[in-house]
Formats: C-alpha cells, structure tokens, sequence
C-alpha cells in the first residue's frame, strides 16, 4: 500500500475541534499523501494519530445495554446477545484500526526525534490495545497483527492466537502507552480528550479485572481445543488471575491517588437539586444545568468520546428516545435505600402500594435515572402502557431544557467511556476477588464515594455481617446502578459466569399486584385499574420474587423468547473470514 490515504476527515476525530481544524488548515493538499512525503514531522504523526479516536465508543444505542435483564424494552439494539438469536453470518470484524496503528508504529520507528513522537507513539500502542480487547470481548482468540502486512505476508492465512495471547498482547501495549502518554495534567485545553498515561492505566485495570473474573467463573470452555474448533489454550496460566487482580488493584490505586480526577458531584449546589447524577450525563455548556456549569468543570471522565454543539453533535435522537428505554422490574429492585440496605432487607422500604412507593427513601441514582420522583413521579404520566412499556421511563441522557433549549439530534454531551467511578467499581471488585473481602477503609476510599453522591449509607462490614449481605454481590450492585446503560451489562454478565441465568427470565415491568397485594394498578378486588391497560401486555403478568415477596408484575418480554446457551459468551468468527482464511476455526457451539 504506497498511498497511506487519500482524506482526513474532521467528522472522525475524537477531540478538541479547535485542535483539529488547526491541523486540517496545516496540512498539505491531500494529494500528496503519500509515504515519500508523510510522517516527516511531529505534526503528520499527530494528524495521523487524531484518526484514531474514530474507533472510540460514543453516542449509539447499541451502546447502552438494551435488551439487557436491567432494560424491559425490546429496543432491536442488543437483541441478539440479550435474546439468545446470534447466528452464524451476521456479524463481521475490522482490523482497519490496528492496521492503522501499525502504520504509524512502523513509520515511528525510522524517525529521527523518537522524544517528539513519543505521545502519538503512545496513542496507536493504546488504540491497538482497545482495538483487540473489543475483538477479545467479542470472539475470544483472534489473530495479533503487530506489522503492516500486505496481499503476501503469511499472516493473512494464519490461526487464531488464543485468548491468553491476545490478552498479553493488550497489555503489553498499554504498558508502552503508560510509558509514553502524558498525565491529563499536562494536556492542554486545545487537545481534551486525547488519551492520558492515566486512561492507559484504566484500561489495563479494565481489561485486567474482565480477564482475571472471566477465567475464575467462565472458564476454558469457550476456547475449543485449537484444533477442530475455538482458538486453543495456548499461553493460559493459571497463576495469571491473581497478577490481574493485583495489578488492577494498583492501577487504580494510582490513578485515585495521582491523578487529579474527582467525581462530578453539585448536589451541595441547592440549584442543581440532588440531581448531579442526572446533570453529569447530559454536561454541556453552562445553559445544560440550572448550576450553569460546563464540560470544563467535569473532572470524573478518564476516556470519553468527546462532541461539541457547533462542530460535532451526536446526531441521534437522545432525549426523545430515552423516554422509550425501558428499565425493567429488576433495576429498580437493585437501588438500595438510604440506609445503605437493599429493598429487600431495608424497613424503609415502602413496597408498592402507591405509584410513589417504591422510590421514597432510594438511592438517588435511580431517581436521577429513572423518570420517576417521590412526589409525581413522570413514569405514571406515561400512562402506564403502550405495548413494549414497562411502566418507569429512562431519563439517563436526557438533556436539560429539550424542546427549547435543545431538539433531537442536537445534544452534544461527553460520552463516557472510563470514568473514575468505574476505578472505584474496579478497585473494590478486584480487591474482593484477590482477598475474598475488603477493609471499611477501602470501602471509604471507593465505593462509599458514590454512595456519598447518591445520599445512602455507607457499605461496611458490619453493615453486611448484620443483615447477611454478601460483600461481593453488594459490589456487584453498586456496579449495576453506578454503570446503568454505559455499556457494561453484557461484558459484565459473562464475566461473572452469569449470562444465561440473567437473560433467560422474563424482562418485567411495574408491579400491578392482585387481590392479595392491591397496587395503584388493580383494585382490592385484582381488576385493573385507568392506569393499567393489561390487553397492551401480549404477554401478561407474572410473579416474581420482589422486596415484598412473591408479587405479579407486567411482562415486557417472555422467557419463552429468550435462548441464551454456554455458546453465546462469544460471538462466531464471521463466515466471511473463514472462507477467506481456511485456518480460522469457528468458536464452540456454532456450525
């Protein structure tokens, strides 16, 4: 390949604009992009690297965990892993992003000033680890590319590397992306958003707790033996979850302590009105909250998509949309309530009486996420129906002022892809899978962070000991809430050995009770009420275990439509690159 490429486009890139149209105006005609006259000062390696922010994660359905056992809806994004209905064929990979690392890679190491480069260096080491821990999530083993190949090179007829190479791989990249990226603190406001040496450090912590979690309770199953099926076993070491979680353990810890994050918490502002985890999501200029702040005043997102009203807005329909994403029966059991307790243990708890019960005296996350208040909850307003409702109504992403302020496809909020409470989600997790528990101190300086923002009780060990919690699932809570709809619910189910158990039960509803547990949705004597339609609910009710018991609630999706098997922790090599390369072996379970 002579020719490198023939545009740049600013649409693509993932940071500051203004830096990027600096370097746009800089660069000579694009005509003469070629490899004789590229990549002959800092300024091409930078242009070049900008490309790679187009494979960050950012604005999409797909990307907010629906079809999940915490989304009711049937929203088609997610249908496939949330359904139990991925088929052989469908899907398809792209190593264009490595490849392009790998040019830049290849083309660093010829030139003269390595000092100067060493950040963009850094950036296409960093962007190949996120480009293969994407594949890894997806497919397990894969095959590692690290040179730019071309129509010749044996590596097109390769096997698959296993599972266990791919992650060595990962992190050997990020370690030369932590040696070469600089700390947030030194990144100038022209270029926000380029990764730092502390997004590199919470990647390897991600990457390192989704591995070493995935080995403990998934197992070697889904690797085939190399030989008829899967990507084999080769390089797996049994020792290596322990090194994962000790390190994820000090990645995190360095970032907590080093670097400069805080979480993004107004609730002492009496305009902002306990709501900084409903403001945070939907962060714009000082017009996006009654606090008047901005994205300069976001110090709690590590590595984020960024997009900007003038220049790059999200062009989706954010907020009209988030009032059709349903949160199902079991998130809003999953919030504790503000004495540190869940539903089920907390005598605060109010059951489901009155549209309003269930939300008094709750965490405030599932207030600020949901369209739900103690006083008239919005959810009611949704009339309780239209078929594929749940009842409640996402509120997570909506912006402030829509309508007026801002209309559909023009919001332009920061996407979230790391942020600093998923370090204290990791920190307290790994520290619990390494130890098998962990001190109130830790607690303090992780987990009860959060739950200082969301106005509950701290998690101790007392608090556990006493009313028969078990630690590790109360982290595993924390980061079911924390994280709503970023993206985390699949990758998280599998690694915890859980997928099947999770999304073969029915996607539920408000709870509508019967003659024995009257609600706002059914009288005393069982029969529906205005609020309820039941002839919406094709599916119609079923009991279910609730804080208050074995209780009916609508049914938005059936477990008679849901068939997730052991095979559907990984996704099958697509068919097109079997038949292009004879050596790749399907994954297990699929012909």
């Amino acid at each position: 390949m002579k020719k490198i490429f023939n545009y740049i486009t600013i649409g693509v890139l993932g940071f500051s604009i203004s830096a990027c149209q600096k370097d746009f105006i800089d660069l000579d005609p694009t005509a003469q992009y070629t490899d004789a006259v590229y990549f002959k000062k800092s300024a091409d390696f930078k242009a070049f690297a900008a490309d790679f922010y187009g494979q960050l994660q950012g604005w999409s359905f797909g990307n907010m965990d629906n079809s999940s056992d915490l989304s009711a809806n049937s929203n088609g994004n997610g249908y496939d892993i949330g359904y139990g209905t991925i088929v052989v064929g469908n899907n398809d990979w792209n190593y264009s992003g490595i490849r392009n690392c790998n040019i830049l890679l290849a083309k660093a190491s010829t030139y003269a000033n390595a000092a100067e480069i060493s950040q963009y260096v850094g950036e296409a080491y960093f962007f190949r680890a996120y480009a293969y821990f994407g594949l890894l999530k997806t497919y397990g083993g894969v095959p590692i590319v690290t040179t730019v190949l071309d129509i010749n090179s044996p590596e097109l007829k390769a096997k698959r590397n296993s599972r266990y190479q791919v992650v060595a791989q990962i992190l050997t990249d990020l370690d030369e992306a932590i040696a070469k990226l600089p700390i947030e603190q030194n990144i100038t406001a022209t270029d926000k958003g380029r990764a730092s040496k502390w997004a590199a450090k919470a990647l390897k912590a991600q990457v390192q707790l989704y591995e070493a979690t995935w080995e403990k309770y998934v197992g070697q199953t889904p690797d085939g033996d190399g030989t008829s099926k899967g990507a084999g076993t080769a390089g797996y070491d049994p020792g290596n979850i322990n090194k994962y979680l000790t390190d994820a353990v000090a990645q995190c810890e360095d970032i907590m302590t080093n670097g400069g994050y805080e979480l993004w918490n107004k609730n002492a502002d009496s305009k902002m009105a306990n709501s900084s985890s409903w403001y945070l999501f939907n962060l714009e200029d000082a017009g996006s909250n009654p606090g008047g702040y901005d994205k300069t005043s976001n110090k709690e997102f590590i590595l984020y998509r960024t997009y900007d009203y003038t220049y790059r807005q999200a062009r989706l329909n954010i907020t009209w949309t988030s009032g059709q994403l349903y949160p199902s029966r079991k998130f809003v059991d999953m919030a504790v309530c503000t004495d540190g307790l869940p539903p089920a243990k907390s005598p605060l708890f109010q059951g489901y009486h009155t549209a309003v019960s269930e939300f008094q005296n709750r965490d405030r996350r599932l207030l600020n996420y949901l369209y739900a208040s103690t006083t008239a909850p919005a959810s009611v307003t949704l009339d309780f129906g239209g078929l594929g409702s749940s009842g409640y109504g996402n509120s997570k992403y909506a912006v402030y002022g829509y309508g007026s302020r801002r209309i559909d496809n023009t919001e332009s909020a920061n996407w979230p892809i790391i942020r600093l409470a998923e370090i204290y989600l990791t920190y307290a997790e790994a520290l619990v899978e390494l130890n098998g528990n962990i001190t109130d101190a830790q607690l303090d300086a992780s987990i009860n962070k959060l739950r200082d923002r969301a106005a509950v009780a701290h998690l101790t060990n007392a608090l556990a000991g006493a009313n028969g919690l078990d630690m590790k699932e109360e982290i595993r809570r924390e980061r079911a809430v924390e994280l709503y709809r970023e993206g985390k619910r699949f990758d998280d189910l599998k690694r915890w050995g859980i997928l099947e158990v999770s999304l073969n039960a029915s996607r539920l509803g408000r709870v509508v009770g019967d003659a024995s547990y009257a609600t706002p949705f059914k009288d005393a004597s069982g029969q529906p009420t205005s609020l309820y339609k039941p002839t919406s609910y094709v599916w119609g009710e079923e009991a279910v275990q609730t804080p208050k018991g074995m209780l009916k609630s609508v049914v938005v999706s059936s477990s008679a439509n849901h068939s997730l098997a052991p095979k559907h922790y990984l996704y099958p090599i697509p068919v097109n690159q079997i038949i292009l390369n004879k050596n790749l072996l399907q994954n297990p379970g699929y012909n």
